[in-house]
């Protein structure tokens, strides 16, 4: 069984030290979703709510939010991402919003922790502009879908 890395010999918190690790092109994709009343989401699509255009700045949240995931996880390094992009599918089953973060680095450890926070962030984002309708949204379903580069290689998920 794999043994947590956050933890030194004595079983203290410590951060892992990626000085001698390789700089490595590394990608992870990370997927969640908001999930709301139906007429929530139609305002959303139809451009109508009261802040403004929804998705425009849950995207520009996102963004942010990864580029200062060290600085909100205590023991996540400081990364120079390559590039970040958050996508939004509306799904009229769930009902609600399906966000996607990716996240790219050339460095010596994974950018998963950045996709995830640029997800929270994006739906938290979502919620705040519509919690004035619908204060019964949901944010879930966050989870890695996708990582590649570094030892531990490629990783495909849910």
């Amino acid at each position: 069984m794999a043994e947590f890395t956050h933890f030194d010999s004595e079983g203290n918190a410590h951060m892992v030290n990626v000085g001698g690790k390789p700089a490595t092109a590394r990608r992870a994709v990370v997927k969640g979703h908001v999930k709301m009343d139906p007429a929530t989401l139609k305002m959303i699509c139809d451009g109508t709510a009261k802040k403004g255009d929804v998705l425009a700045v849950a995207r520009l949240a996102g963004i942010m939010a990864a580029k200062q995931t060290a600085a909100l996880i205590p023991l996540c390094h400081p990364m120079g991402l390559d590039h970040v992009t958050i996508d939004f599918d509306t799904d009229d089953n769930l009902p609600g919003v399906i966000i996607t973060a990716t996240c790219s680095v050339t460095g010596p450890t994974g950018v998963e922790m950045e996709a995830m926070t640029a997800v929270s962030v994006a739906g938290l984002t979502i919620y705040d502009m519509c919690k004035a309708v619908d204060r019964n949204m949901e944010i879930g379903a966050i989870r890695l879908t996708h990582k590649s580069g570094g030892k531990s290689g490629v990783f495909d998920g849910a």
